[in-house]
């Protein structure tokens, strides 16, 4: 019989099995021979061996309790949910962290079974990982959700083993050794990192966005904008700085700040001492040399790579030049309020100065009436009434630039109002002086006053002739039909269209820059005390401005003088009939009833004289100095009188009030309003109350006696029409 290798049945770990006992130590036998004691001898070595595996069965069995207690130990006190399943999805063994996590408390779900654990979305997966660990041996599911408790979940990976499980007889039993590793604060931190990476990439994405907008802005800015290092080398260089220095930016980028600052490079010297710093104006230099206004200021950062200026520079060349256009503007404003001012005092000056003129020419031409033919008073009257139409003429003239309602304007040959200026001046003419005349052909009518026109011509060719003196010279009138360009009028403040130049140049002395700024106002001469009323060029002035047209000056020391009035060319009409004079009144028969006319005006003497002209055509007159008091008169008996003629400005009391007054008093009373200004204003205020006529004071006697002729007898068909007298 052969031994049995006794060396297979010894506890793993086990290198030397128990040795055999010595012959010496055997029990004493009686010695046998032959055969039998053979056999006695294989007994007892066979029994030994027999012994032997009995303690090495008695080892292995203590190794195997052993070894099974310590799976026991990490089986339960692993910080993991373990589990043993069979085939059949029933919890054969779970250990305490399963029991926790699974069935927190007695009332949940016992831990019989595992899929009853696995959420719905996951059976699946879970189920296939059992298949794949009975095929492979292993398996793993990740981020398996476990619905737990009352609305807890457990997040985590499944990883399944397959283990056989010995039987005594029949085949080993499959079973699944599964952990369940918890993922939730991984899961949890794994979420944060992602919410942080996604917060980052958002705030990197904000960044890029606002360095976007920062560059867009800075390129779309008005102000040339530039950052410089602590070196001073140029770093941003925005379109608005290439276009104000005229350098590209490639070129700018890396140059120092004063090349195009030099000034504003020693303010950075301010970084120390505050973040901000405004210059003000200062000088710049484009890339050519060129100096440019700039108005400065400055921002200064500190970082950790050193120190960022940004410098902010406006362009003031466009303030510049709307600053030199507003004081030109300024000035213009300032000589118009002037001129309007002096208009204004001329206006209230000329009223008195009108009452002592029509009482002198009225007495003057009744003096003359009652002087014989050979008189020698006869001359000093004619001398008197000469001295007074002239102080008359000049008194229009002040009116002409005072006046601010339009003229009567009416188609005007532009030739025969040159050829008429003409002969007044050949009459006068110095013999050292030639005077030339230059009409283009088929030119067309101006929209003007033929007498106005005529009136701006005389004085400037007057001007022209007192400037040459004694000197041998040429005066000009030159006249061109033209459209001013858009700069011309802007210039003169015309209206675009269609224009007639008229022109007076001559060759005298010119006139320098600072006579020409004052040329135009009133009383303002360069002539001697006694020889110039500087009124030529101020009604020239006014003639223009109330004809929507406009003069312009050429002139230096030397070279002469050039001066141009502009008038609109007058729409297609035919040319309106100048005026008939009015006829004389005829003398009244001795039965017609002697008409009786209310004078008011206060003016004493002027009332002294109306009534004394008057009474010598026929009329009965009574005159008055106080409005009141007319008033009273025509109230107490309004079938007296005929005719109300009254002055506009009165002390206390306003014509147009008079005439309301009277038409309310007796409706059919024939009234006129008499001035020595009449304004737009005044004209409308009294054609509305009712008024017949406007009379313009001083008048001839024979212009006052027809005037009142027409209205006391009905004959004035409008306050309008020329022919009957309406406005003198």
């Amino acid at each position: 019989m052969s031994r049995p290798d006794l060396s297979l049945l010894l506890p793993p770990g086990s290198e030397n099995p128990p040795a055999p006992i010595p012959p010496e130590r055997r029990a004493p036998t009686s010695r046998a021979e032959g055969p039998v004691a053979a056999l006695i001898g294989e007994l007892r070595a066979y029994q030994a061996e027999l012994e032997v595996q009995n303690k090495v069965l008695r080892y292995s069995q203590a190794a195997a309790e052993s070894a099974s207690e310590r799976f026991e130990t990490l089986f339960a006190s692993v910080p993991l949910s373990l589990m043993v399943l069979d085939e059949h999805d029933i919890v054969v063994q779970a250990n305490s962290m399963a029991h926790r996590s699974f069935q927190p408390t007695e009332a949940d779900r016992p831990v019989t079974s595992l899929m009853p654990f696995v959420s719905a979305a996951d059976a699946e997966r879970v189920r296939e990982a059992f298949a794949q660990a009975r095929e492979l041996g292993h398996s793993e599911a990740t981020e398996v959700v476990f619905p737990v408790g009352s609305g807890g979940t457990i997040t985590g990976d499944l990883h399944i083993a397959r283990i056989e499980a010995p039987q005594e007889s029949g085949p080993p039993v499959l079973q699944f050794l599964c952990a369940v590793i918890d993922q939730g604060p991984l899961l949890t931190e794994r979420q944060a990192l992602q919410q942080s990476a996604q917060a980052l990439q958002e705030r990197n994405a904000q960044l890029h966005a606002s360095e976007r907008r920062l560059e867009a802005v800075i390129n779309s800015a008005l102000d040339a904008i530039l950052c410089v290092d602590q070196h001073q080398r140029i770093t941003v260089f925005n379109p608005t700085a290439a276009a104000l220095f005229q350098c590209a930016t490639a070129d700018a980028m890396g140059s120092r700040l004063d090349r195009f600052l030099p000034d504003a490079a020693q303010a950075l010297a301010f970084a120390q001492l505050t973040t901000q710093a405004v210059l003000g104006e200062m000088v710049a230099c484009t890339a050519s040399g060129k100096e440019l206004a700039v108005e400065v200021s400055m921002s200064f950062e500190r970082h950790a790579e050193g120190e960022t200026t940004t410098v902010f520079a406006r362009d003031l060349t466009g303030r510049k030049k709307a600053e030199a256009h507003r004081s030109e503007l300024e000035a213009q404003l300032r000589e118009s309020h002037k001129m309007q001012a002096v208009g204004t005092m001329a206006g209230g000056i000329a009223h008195d100065f009108n009452n002592i003129l029509s009482a002198i020419l009225g007495n003057v031409e009744l003096a003359k009436a009652d002087c014989d033919a050979a008189s020698p008073v006869l001359e000093s009257l004619r001398e008197i009434d000469k001295a007074g139409r002239r102080a008359r003429d000049l008194v229009r003239q002040i009116l002409t630039f005072s006046r601010n309602e339009p003229p009567q304007r009416t188609a005007v040959s532009v030739h025969d109002a040159m050829h008429d200026t003409e002969r007044l001046l050949r009459v006068t003419l110095p013999p050292a002086i030639e005077l030339r005349m230059r009409l283009d052909a088929g030119l067309p009518p101006v929209l003007a006053d033929a007498t106005q026109v005529e009136q701006a011509l005389l004085n400037l060719c007057t001007n022209a002739i007192h400037a040459i003196g004694e000197a041998r010279g040429i005066v000009s009138m030159e006249a061109s039909a033209l459209e001013p360009d858009l700069r011309l009028c802007e210039r003169l403040g015309l209206p675009l269209g269609e224009y007639v130049a008229l022109t007076v140049v001559d060759n005298g002395p010119g006139i320098d820059a600072a006579t020409q700024q004052r040329i135009f106002e009133p009383f303002f001469t360069t002539k001697p005390v006694g020889q110039g009323t500087g009124l030529g060029l101020a009604v020239v002035h006014g003639v223009m401005r109330t004809h929507g047209g406009a003069v312009d000056v050429h002139s230096a020391p030397g070279e002469g003088s050039r001066f141009t009035l502009y008038f609109p060319v007058a729409p297609d009409s035919a040319p309106s009939a100048p005026p008939q004079p009015a006829a004389p009144p005829p003398v009244q028969s001795a039965d017609e009833r002697m008409r009786h006319v209310m004078y008011v005006d206060d003016d004493e003497a002027l009332v002294f004289l109306v009534r004394r002209l008057l009474r010598r055509r026929g009329y009965q007159v009574t005159g008055f100095t106080d409005p009141h008091e007319a008033t009273e008169a025509l109230r107490a008996d309004p079938r007296n009188y005929d005719l109300l003629v009254t002055d506009y400005n009165m002390p206390g009391y306003c014509g147009v009030d008079l005439v309301r007054e009277a038409k309310r008093i007796r409706p059919d009373l024939p009234v006129a309003l008499a001035s020595g200004h009449v304004t737009a204003e005044i004209e409308q205020s009294a054609l509305a109350e009712g008024a017949s006529a406007l009379i313009h004071k001083p008048n001839d006697v024979e212009e006052l006696c027809a005037t009142v002729h027409q209205l006391v007898h009905g004959t004035a068909k409008g306050p309008d029409d020329p022919a009957d007298g309406g406005r003198h």
